[in-house]
């Protein structure tokens, strides 16, 4: 396998295509609904459907180029990828900075028996694959794996010893591949499944999907019709509507609890020496690799339904890609029990101490109203707006202030923070109920922030950003005792005086 070239599968030009043209499905049905259907009266109405027609034609072509043009092999200790017709494009990647290969069957590579391959690399911190095979065949990924792997041990060994001679090598190497210890940590059982698409959000994003649909086509809605069968139906009372919404609401159920059914089926997480790997997927088989030492922090986040149920979804901040997106969380456990919950984290990162033998420092007493006011202040317009417009039923507007308080007390009683020697807790609340625990050392910034009114009563937040994706994964403490900011910031900057001390020392 040295310098020999390797292309594609010729199914890559496909779904090259595919992957392209599926953003340009919506603007097009627009266009096609708007044009409607009936003979043009002039050739001049067809020019939209010929532009949309003209771009079909070149994402299939420039699909075609990218697979004709690309190839890939393997030479001096590099992955080497080049493609492109009028610009060549070249990347040269060392075995020694590749971390990961993560890959994904959608429905094209499960027909052909194909994979799509993301090679992660250390430098990569952008949210991207360093590369990304879109279709080869199993047995070729595994055999790129299995290069990689066997020359970066080769090229451990011809540093680390000159005695061994060749055949030594080799089955030295021959052990590194063979002998791979891996344990499944977690597997998630039907029951868990339906019960994590019970408890989700995704009812949220289905009812948001079907709004950003009727948006695009609103125009083409004979809102009129439907305005006069409403009223027809409001002649049968309230127990009709309201069983018409109970029934819309029970569809759009059914439907998320499909959507994370399909998403989350069979998920698996195997440990494999210093690293992990998750596995999840019924249309869309997705496999991803996290090494231990990619990962900047983990956050056990719990619905208010989770809570109540004493479940929770626990999500990792690396430093390596997820599934090729721009996002760096990889969902560790999408449901789990908090009292099952310690013995798999702390199996999967002995680094991290779960088990919060000390109490959380809370914001002080004086600090609560913090939490409800600036949401009782942005309500008072929209109350009064709402009161003068729709009076006298307006006025229930003011109702509105009842959970605005109550949230706010709610984050109060869930705000806080916890250290120890080498690792930094925080937990807060919008909604769900996010713990996130970090290591000192992988800390980016820790900042302190107090506005006038704060420093008023002396206090200050503190929030912790850590190395993930582009713009870093932020957690934060809101409100707490001046002097309990302080003591955090402190532990943090005393980690640095003793590594300056270190480096002095050397």
């Amino acid at each position: 396998m040295m310098s020999e070239k390797y292309k594609l599968h010729p199914v890559s030009a496909i779904i090259n295509s595919f992957k392209t043209l599926k953003e340009m499905f919506l603007p097009f049905l627009i266009i096609v609904v708007a044009n409607g259907f009936s003979a043009k009266e002039s050739i001049w109405e067809y020019i939209p459907l010929l532009i949309m027609a003209l771009f079909f034609v070149m994402f299939l072509v420039s699909g075609i180029i990218k697979w004709w043009t690309f190839v890939y092999w393997f030479e001096d200790n590099e992955l080497r990828v080049k493609y492109g017709l009028f610009i060549k494009k070249k990347r040269y990647i060392p075995f020694d900075r590749i971390q990961s290969f993560n890959y994904k069957e959608g429905i094209f590579h499960r027909i052909f028996g194909l994979v799509q391959v993301m090679v992660e690399t250390a430098g990569g911190n952008d949210g991207k694959p360093e590369v990304v095979l879109t279709a080869v065949t199993r047995e070729r990924a595994k055999q790129i794996e299995q290069e990689t792997k066997r020359k970066k041990v080769l090229s451990v060994i011809e540093e680390e010893s000159t005695v061994l001679d060749d055949e030594e090598h080799l089955e030295q190497v021959q052990q590194e591949q063979t002998v791979t210890d891996s344990e499944v940590i977690y597997k998630i059982s039907m029951k868990d499944l339906f019960l994590l698409a019970t408890t989700s959000n995704s009812v949220g994003v289905v009812l948001a999907g079907v709004v950003a649909v009727l948006s695009q086509v609103s125009e083409f809605i004979p809102y009129d019709r439907i305005f006069n069968e409403l009223s027809v139906f409001m002649e049968f009372g309230f127990l009709v509507i309201a069983m018409m919404v109970f029934i819309g609401l029970i569809l759009t159920w059914i439907l998320s609890v499909i959507i994370t059914f399909i998403n989350y089926y069979d998920f698996t997480i195997i440990k494999e020496e210093d690293r992990f790997v998750v596995t999840q997927g019924l249309l869309e088989k997705k496999r991803v690799t996290i090494p231990n030492n990619r990962v900047q922090a983990i956050k056990i986040v719990e619905n208010p339904l989770r809570q109540w149920i004493k479940c929770a979804t626990v999500v990792v901040e690396s430093a390596s890609g997820g599934y090729g997106e721009d996002s760096k969380k990889v969902t560790l456990f999408p449901l789990i029990s908090k009292k099952e919950m310690n013995g798999p984290l702390q199996q999967l990162f002995p680094q991290f101490d779960f088990q919060q033998s000390s109490q959380f420092v809370k914001p002080p007493r004086k600090a609560r109203p913090y939490f409800y006011r600036v949401k009782i202040v942005a309500l008072i317009p929209i109350v009064i707006v709402c009161s003068y417009v729709f009076f006298p039923y307006g006025l229930f507007s003011l109702l509105l202030f009842v959970p605005a308080f109550l949230l706010g007390i709610w984050q109060y009683k869930t705000n806080g923070y916890m250290i120890n020697e080498l690792q930094l807790i925080l937990r807060y609340r919008v909604i769900s109920r996010v713990t996130f625990f970090v290591e000192k050392k992988r800390i980016q910034a820790l900042n302190s922030s107090q506005n006038f009114f704060q420093k008023r009563k002396r206090v200050a937040s503190i929030q912790a950003t850590v190395m993930s994706g582009i713009a870093g994964e932020t957690a934060y403490a809101h409100h707490l005792d001046e002097s309990d900011a302080k003591r955090v910031l402190t532990w943090f900057e005393h980690s640095g005086e003793r590594k300056d001390e270190e480096i002095e020392g050397s």
